[in-house]
C-alpha cells in the first residue's frame, strides 16, 4: 500500500463529518464524438444498507438509509474494447465492487481494521471484478476483449483509501495545491518511470492510451493509496475524457474557485466539451465543508 506523501500518522480532521458537511456530485457525458458512453460512476454512503446519491447505472434504486453513515464510496470506471463491450465491462466492474463492499460490511463498519487489512480488502475487490469480467468475456464471444479502468475512493473514518487500476485519475486539491494522487497505469507511464521517455514525450505517443493494467485485460495490478482527510480539501475522480482536454492548471483553478461540487462538475465538463469532447467524460467532485467551529 502506498501512503500519500505528507500524510501524518494522526488524522487532520478530529471528528467524522456529518452528512450535511459532505458536498458531492458526479456526472457523465458521451462527449461530442463517441456514439455511446462506456463510462460508469457511483457515489454512495455505506450504512447498514447503501444510500445511493448518484449513479449512471440503470435500475439501481435510491435507498434512504436511516442509520449513521460509516463510510463513503465513490468510483469511476472507463470501459475499453469498443462498442457495448466497454460499456458492459465498466458496468460489471462498478456493480461487482459495490456488491463486494456491501457484503463486507463487517470489515468496513467495525472501524477496527488496520490499514493493511483495508488495502487487502480493496485489492481483493479489484481482483474479483477482474475475474468476473474475464469470466463474462469467456462465456460470450461478442464480449471478448472487453476491459475497464477502475478508480475507487473509500472513506472509512478516520482514513481514506484510493484503489487504482488503469488511467482514470484521482486528484486532490489541498491547501490550494493540486496533487495527482493516482498514477496512470499505461505503457507510456511505465517508460517514464524507467527513464526511457520524458513526461512530455510520453503524452504525445500512442502508448499514452495503452493500458498496462486494467480490469479484464491481460494484466491487473491494483494499487492502494492511503491518505488523511482535511476540511475544505477537494477530491476529484475522472475518466481520461476530462484530462486529455483539460490541463491540470485549469482543473486546479476550477477547484480553487468552486462554489459547490455540482458547479465544479458542470464547469469541468463544459471545459472538456469546449476543447473537443473526443471521448466520454466523467467527473466526480467531493469535499468536506465544516459547518461549526467546534
Amino acid at each position: 500500500m502506498r501512503i500519500l506523501e505528507g500524510t501524518s500518522t494522526e488524522p487532520v480532521v478530529t471528528r467524522k463529518p456529518r452528512d450535511d458537511e459532505l458536498d458531492v456530485f458526479g456526472l457523465t457525458h458521451p462527449g461530442k464524438v463517441r456514439p455511446e458512453n462506456q463510462d460508469h460512476f457511483l457515489l454512495c454512503s455505506l450504512r447498514k444498507e447503501v444510500a445511493v446519491h448518484l449513479t449512471s447505472l440503470p435500475g439501481l434504486d435510491q435507498i434512504s438509509g436511516g442509520t449513521e453513515r460509516v463510510a463513503f464510496l465513490a468510483m469511476v470506471a472507463d470501459g475499453v474494447g469498443g462498442g457495448m463491450r466497454g460499456e458492459e465491462a465498466s458496468r460489471l466492474a462498478v456493480e461487482a465492487v459495490t456488491e463486494y463492499v456491501t457484503q463486507s460490511v463487517r470489515c468496513y463498519y467495525s472501524g477496527s481494521a488496520e490499514d493493511e487489512e483495508f488495502a487487502r480488502s480493496l485489492e481483493d475487490a479489484a481482483q474479483r471484478c477482474h475475474d468476473e469480467v474475464v469470466r463474462r468475456a469467456g462465456q460470450e464471444p461478442e464480449s471478448a476483449g472487453m476491459a475497464t479502468t477502475l478508480t475507487l475512493w473509500l472513506s472509512v473514518w478516520p482514513r481514506s483509501y484510493l484503489l487504482q487500476v488503469g488511467d482514470s485519475r484521482c486528484y486532490m486539491l489541498r491547501r490550494g495545491e493540486l496533487i495527482q494522487v493516482s498514477r496512470d497505469q499505461t505503457m507510456a507511464q511505465e517508460l517514464v518511470d524507467l527513464g526511457v521517455l520524458t513526461r512530455e514525450a510520453a503524452s504525445k505517443t500512442p502508448l499514452a492510451n495503452t493500458l498496462s493494467s486494467s480490469i479484464g485485460g491481460s494484466q491487473t495490478a491494483p494499487l492502494v493509496t492511503r491518505f488523511d482527510p482535511e476540511w475544505d480539501s477537494v477530491g476529484l475522480l475522472c475518466s481520461d475524457g476530462l484530462t486529455r482536454h483539460v490541463s491540470d492548471e485549469r482543473i486546479r483553478d476550477r477547484l480553487r474557485s468552486m462554489t459547490s461540487a455540482r458547479q465544479a462538475c458542470h464547469d469541468l465538463l463544459e471545459d472538456a466539451l469546449d476543447a473537443g469532447g473526443e471521448d466520454n467524460i466523467t467527473v466526480l467532485v467531493g469535499r468536506m465543508v465544516r459547518r461549526d467551529l467546534e
